[in-house]
């Protein structure tokens, strides 16, 4: 692993009320100029990044009754899920199938988009629960964050933190279509994903050797999944396809299905150069399998959409008061402060070798490569039981040094393996609620998030709809 250090915080004394800020910022030269920025909201939390892991934290505290702001940089909710493609939820029951283990807002969010028709159920699947129309969840997810009477920003981006003459985080500097400007909060929330917030505090941050890749989805007319498979094999370096690993599903409400196929390696996407050639480098691989398909393959296909950002798995992570280790995830560890449950394999993504390998809790595994029969083997000796799922701990959320600011969503404390399971977004949209729940009870008591009694954000979890073990 390595550290990464981001430019210093900005630091702030923010006078006038509500209509005027006088920032001092560190310039490349050394100089402080002075610049004038009007302060556009005051609000109790601010959370940064609109995924489902943002909208879900913004709801659970702006139904306990904090006033709260959302700022997300493309335009619309949903992050993976709606602007990344990836319409699949994993199951929300443990490994076995006999106990739920999560419920809240996932659960809630899926029922609103069923009367629709617009989700599909699979029961008793470790690869999926719920298939849903991505479009239709950007719409829905509009209505939820409007319902609870949060206050959105579309196409914003923040650009750095706020921080008052005694160090405290007072408000991020935003830019957008009005110019730029301050948003003012007590407390706050990154779900940015890279963990942006947290790095531009000059908070410790690590990026793990073996970096998940990201993939690039697909929306396709006329896929027919087995014959890419064999056809990858056959012709998979002619085309310069990566020989990785390929999931795809049907998009309720239409013809169309969702291919997941690509494997963008070696780029780190929380880097702007990385991440440009990333997206540059998805959607060549997505033109050569349709190339590919359409000249070696017998079905008429075509390409109706492409994602509005590269499906990312994991960036940097941000240094928390408790990292969840391979073996917390591996023996499903039980903690007092857990606030999520997940049964997902941890899946490891290869950075060496094509393909990846799933690891399961019963102590099995299986290295899968398209087009070539799974590989079984076993990563620890088989026991008389097993565990069913595995927990994250709320501790894994608390950044120290910065009292009122929570690192929700991929950015939190995880080793590698770990992490390769817990990073679902059936895990992530848990985090979520629990940061909300957790900001708001900070606020209400006017103290530090670390300080907030982990037995009262599990209390109040439950009580919003959450499964709470």
């Amino acid at each position: 692993m390595k550290n990464h250090s981001r430019r210093g915080f900005v630091k702030t004394m923010v006078n006038g009320g509500m209509s005027l800020g006088i920032l001092s910022s560190l310039s490349f030269t050394g100089k402080k100029p002075k610049v004038n920025l009007p302060v556009i909201r005051e609000v109790d939390i601010c959370v940064l990044g609109g995924s489902c892991t943002g909208v879900f934290a913004s709801v659970r505290a702006a139904r306990l009754g904090a006033k709260v702001a959302i700022v997300e940089k493309q335009n619309a909710f949903g992050g993976v899920a709606t602007n990344s493609l990836v319409n699949i939820w994993h199951s929300i029951y443990d490994t076995e199938f006999k106990q739920q283990i999560i419920a809240g807002l996932t659960v809630e969010t899926m029922e609103r988009l069923e009367t629709r028709q617009m989700v599909k159920k699979t029961e008793r699947n470790e690869s999926r629960a719920f298939t849903f129309n991505s479009q239709e969840l950007k719409i829905e997810l509009d209505e939820l964050v409007v319902e609870s009477g949060i206050i959105p920003y579309f196409h914003t981006l923040f650009s750095e933190p706020v921080i008052d003459e005694d160090g405290r985080l007072t408000g991020v500097i935003v830019d957008n279509k009005s110019g730029r400007g301050i948003i003012r909060a007590k407390y706050f929330i990154d779900a940015t994903g890279d963990g942006d917030l947290c790095s531009r505090l000059n908070l410790q941050t690590y990026t793990h050797t073996l970096l998940q890749p990201p993939t690039t989805c697909a929306h396709i007319d006329g896929w027919n999944g087995n014959e890419f498979n064999t056809l990858l094999k056959q012709h998979g370096k002619e085309f310069n396809i990566p020989d990785g690993f390929v999931w795809g599903s049907d998009i309720p409400g239409t013809q169309n299905s969702m291919l997941a196929g690509t494997r963008v390696y070696n780029y780190n996407c929380a880097e702007a150069d990385d991440l440009t050639r990333a997206e540059i480098e998805g959607r060549r691989q997505i033109r050569a399998i349709m190339d590919m398909m359409r000249q070696y393959g017998t079905a008429k296909i075509g390409l109706t959409a492409l994602p509005s950002y590269i499906g990312i798995r994991e960036t940097r992570h941000v240094k928390c008061l408790y990292r969840v280790s391979d073996d917390d995830a591996s023996y499903g560890r039980r903690f007092d402060d857990a606030i999520a449950n997940g049964s997902y394999r941890l899946d490891l993504h290869h950075q060496d070798k094509p393909g990846l390998t799933f690891r399961y809790l019963d102590g099995t595994q299986v290295y899968s490569r398209p087009g070539y029969p799974g590989q079984k083997s076993r990563w620890r000796e088989e026991t008389a039981t097993n565990p069913t799922f595995y927990q994250i701990p709320l501790r894994s959320l608390i950044p120290p040094k910065i009292p009122n600011l929570m690192a929700a969503g991929r950015m939190l404390d995880a080793s590698i393996i770990a992490f390769s399971g817990i990073r679902v977004m059936v895990n992530m949209n848990q985090v979520g609620e629990a940061a909300g729940v957790t900001s708001y009870l900070a606020l209400n008591q006017n103290i530090p998030v670390s300080k907030v009694d982990p037995g009262k954000v599990r209390e109040e979890l439950k009580k919003g709809g959450s499964i709470v073990i």
